[in-house]
């Protein structure tokens, strides 16, 4: 055999070699970040662990999960707005979520903050209350 053809074939079977396993190292990688983005979807860990630091968080009428989950993130309440627009759509929750201004912790899950917003906020509370003691007294 011709030393050029060996040459060839050695360098040859190098490369593919080195292009498999690029490829498979690259499956691999993709394969962890999504497993790592969907368990992240359902056990996303708090901020902070114990009682963490409270945050008042005004929700409008109408925001809309990314706007949502871009307030949270800026206020230290989640890591990832992104990943919050997921966890929100799959969310029992989101058809029941109020608008209003909410106490929320660093130490509440996303799953736990979304509970907390679908409850009636104390203001509205006490609001709805003056307004039905004023029709009733009228």
């Amino acid at each position: 055999m011709d030393i050029k053809k060996l040459i060839g074939v050695v360098a040859s079977t190098i490369l593919k070699v080195v292009v498999y396993a690029a490829i498979i190292m690259f499956i691999w990688r993709a394969a962890y970040l999504a497993y790592d983005y969907g368990y992240r979807i359902f056990e996303e860990a708090p901020m902070s662990t114990g009682n963490g630091r409270v945050v008042t968080v005004t929700i409008p009428e109408n925001m809309s999960a990314k706007e949502m989950g871009t307030l949270l993130e800026q206020k230290g309440l989640i890591r990832d707005a992104n990943l919050f627009i997921l966890q929100y759509y799959l969310s029992e929750y989101k058809v029941d979520l109020l608008p209003g201004t909410f106490e929320l912790s660093t130490a509440m899950t996303v799953d736990e903050i979304l509970k907390t917003m679908t409850i009636v906020p104390e203001e509205a509370e006490e609001e709805s209350a003056e307004e039905t003691q004023e029709e009733t007294s009228e």
